[in-house]
């Protein structure tokens, strides 16, 4: 599907952190993980909603610091889909033993971080066969802009930071909802593993580089 002209993809300045955090809150408000993760038995929905806003602040705020890829869909000015995208190897994985986890743990819990550092971690595992590789943490398209294929747009554009990327094996998502892994099978993402969390079970997806483009990273 075609875009208007005026749409462009490119990254988040400081200024679109806002409005960033509020297309991912409300893209995952309902996710089944999430909600698995961060709603204790006794929680209220305005405390699960607290726990989710913290969450997104503090993800956004590591990908800030530690310098990893945050992709923007923009129509005009205006931010309309948004890519939370890090590699493997990135040096964000220290902070969240410190900054990250306490700030969280301030907010969310101690047994909410906990829950979110052993997630990350067993996705990692699964895919430490994979090597050097990227990672889409969230992709989030504007309420108001859905089914105009904004998300195809923006997910076609992640093909460039693996291009980008010489080491890179490829790119890895994890999702819980069969229409999302429809969404990404669609570009090109097959199942690599099925992973339980709690009550929760999904899917982890991978799209390999092609090959053309590893032989051509070994040749340079």
């Amino acid at each position: 599907m075609s875009l208007a002209v005026d749409y462009s993809v490119k990254y988040l300045s400081p200024e679109d952190l806002n409005v960033a955090a509020s297309l991912i809150y409300q893209a995952y408000h309902d996710d089944p993980l999430m909600q698995e993760l961060l709603k204790a038995d006794k929680d209220s929905q305005q405390q699960y909603e607290k726990k989710l806003r913290a969450l997104i602040r503090e993800e956004l705020h590591t990908f800030w610091q530690a310098k990893q890829p945050l992709i923007g869909l923009f129509d005009g000015e205006s931010l309309q889909a948004i890519a939370c995208v890090f590699s493997s190897d990135a040096s964000m994985q220290a902070q969240r033993y410190w900054h990250w986890r306490l700030k969280l743990m301030m907010s969310a819990g101690y047994l909410t971080t906990q829950q979110l550092i052993d997630k990350e971690q067993t996705i990692r595992n699964a895919l430490q066969t994979m090597g050097h590789y990227l990672f889409v943490a969230f992709i989030a398209v504007s309420p108001h802009h859905q089914r105009k294929g904004l998300g195809h747009y923006l997910l076609n554009s992640l093909d460039t930071l693996v291009k980008e990327d010489n080491e890179a094996s490829g790119i890895a998502v994890f999702v819980t909802q069969a229409t999302h892994q429809d969404f990404f099978a669609s570009h090109g993402f097959e199942v690599l593993q099925s992973l339980q969390f709690s009550k929760v079970s999904g899917e982890l997806l991978f799209k390999h580089r092609p090959a053309a483009n590893i032989q051509e990273a070994g040749n340079g």
